[in-house]
């Protein structure tokens, strides 16, 4: 049966709390990661407040005279970022990897857009160039976290105008859809669904290789430093590294999956997306690594121990159900080519796996993983990010930011799905309910 494109893009539901709960998320999210450097700089990690309301002026005007003096853009710093911008982007012009076809885009006459998925090919090159510039002394990878502040706030400048120019673009071009017409509201959530030069895709660019790259590269940068500064690397500062690299590979190795995710079929590249994958992503989940290199945190070798099975058996179930879901519909559009990127997961692809049929035309999954809950991946990816504040111990709080946050991001989802779901799915989505019958953890909730 052939699937039925529904054309989503005439809907348009605020989300965010409107132009009110955008505008505030927006002023947060620069607040909250120039607050994370300024603990990590000046405070080693911990959460600082001002004492009392009279100094609450002073404590602002001090902390802004930090900002300016050690966190204002280097030309080190914009050199750094420009490289790396204009090598991921020749990367992603020119490496080998998959084509694939995305889904039809409704508001485009139902093209299907072509995607090169070379980001795993990318990804090992860079590492490689990484490896050879530090050995040789060319540029010490502990550079990058001798920079953070100017690196950080280099990215969250140029992250702004450059959504300001494509969101301009965008209307200049007549590229925009789904517009609320309030015109901050629009600008956050984005005007363009696929702003494209040529083949080349930015939002998939941002989505896979800056932000996931970014982030294994500051961690990974605060492993080279704390050697540095210890003669060796500590068991916490492992578990980070290992658990930011398993993270980034699955990120690459399945960009072909991405492709058809509703973040690249749906969601406009707004300034949410391009900001949070240019420097929220790595510059605010970077905060555990850079809290490990000031702290040196003493976590217990069996606790680690058992942080560590936490961590590679969540892995297992959030990749594993990943690959059986996207190669179950790659199967049915007949897309599916097998690939031998690391690491390749023992059940990961199902064969002649049970589904649902739908009026709507899609089937619905309701084997392997996807038998147990509807949402085990997510359940799984929690379990991940608070292993991510476990790897610091117990005696700050702000290492613990990141999974609380990523808990309320996916709850955000999770009731965003739901919605969209039942408004799909209608009387299907009930039998669905009734077949796979808890949302995270099997026989729980």
């Amino acid at each position: 049966m052939q699937n039925k494109i529904v054309d989503t893009d005439k809907s348009q539901v605020k989300e965010f709390g409107g132009p009110v709960g955008t505008f505030v998320l927006f002023l947060w999210s620069h607040y909250i990661m120039l607050y994370f450097w300024l603990s990590l700089e000046f405070y080693d990690g911990g959460f600082f407040y001002p004492s009392s309301f009279q100094e609450i002026p002073s404590f602002f005007t001090t902390h802004v005279g930090k900002i300016i003096s050690h966190g204002l853009p280097t030309c080190e710093s914009i050199t750094i970022l420009s490289v790396f911008l204009i090598i991921e982007t020749l990367f992603a012009i020119y490496m080998p990897g998959p084509v694939v076809k995305g889904l039809p885009v409704p508001s485009e006459n139902n093209i299907q857009h072509t995607y090169y998925c070379n980001a795993y090919s990318s990804w090992y090159t860079t590492l490689a160039l990484l490896a050879i510039l530090n050995i040789t002394g060319l540029f010490p990878l502990s550079r990058i976290v001798e920079l953070h502040g100017p690196l950080m706030v280099t990215s969250m400048i140029f992250s702004n105008i450059l959504a300001i120019i494509i969101h301009m673009t965008a209307i200049l071009k007549g590229k925009q859809i789904r517009m609320s017409g309030n015109h901050f509201y629009d600008f956050f959530m984005g005007a363009w669904l696929n702003p494209r030069i040529g083949n080349f895709d930015l939002k998939l660019w941002a989505e896979i290789r800056i932000s996931w790259m970014q982030l294994f590269i500051i961690t990974l940068s605060a492993a080279v430093k704390h050697y540095e500064l210890t003669g060796g690397v500590s068991g916490s500062m492992l578990l980070i590294l290992l658990a930011h690299f398993l993270y980034s590979n699955a990120c690459m190795k399945g960009e072909e999956c991405v492709v058809t995710t509703w973040d690249i079929f749906y969601e406009k590249w707004g300034w949410m997306l391009i900001y949070w994958n240019i420097a929220g992503v790595p510059y605010v989940y970077c905060f555990q690594s850079l809290y490990i290199l000031k702290n040196n945190p003493h976590v217990p070798a069996p606790l680690l121990l058992i942080f560590c099975v936490a961590l590679l058996g969540a892995y297992y179930i959030w990749d594993t159900a990943q690959a059986q879901k996207n190669r179950f519909r790659m199967k049915l559009r007949g897309t599916y080519t097998p690939r031998n990127t690391f690491p390749q997961l023992p059940w990961g692809t199902l064969e002649n796996p049970k589904y649902l049929d739908t009026e709507a035309g899609d089937k619905l999954l309701i084997d392997g993983w996807w038998k147990y809950a509807r949402k085990i991946h997510y359940t799984a990816d929690i379990v991940m990010a608070f292993v991510w504040g476990l790897s610091c111990g117990f005696r700050g709080i702000l290492p613990y930011f990141y999974p609380f946050f990523f808990f309320g991001m996916i709850i955000h989802r999770y009731s965003r799905d739901i919605v969209r779901c039942r408004r799909k799915y209608k009387k299907d989505w009930d039998k669905y309910l009734e077949i796979v019958k808890y949302a995270f953890i099997p026989g729980i909730i």
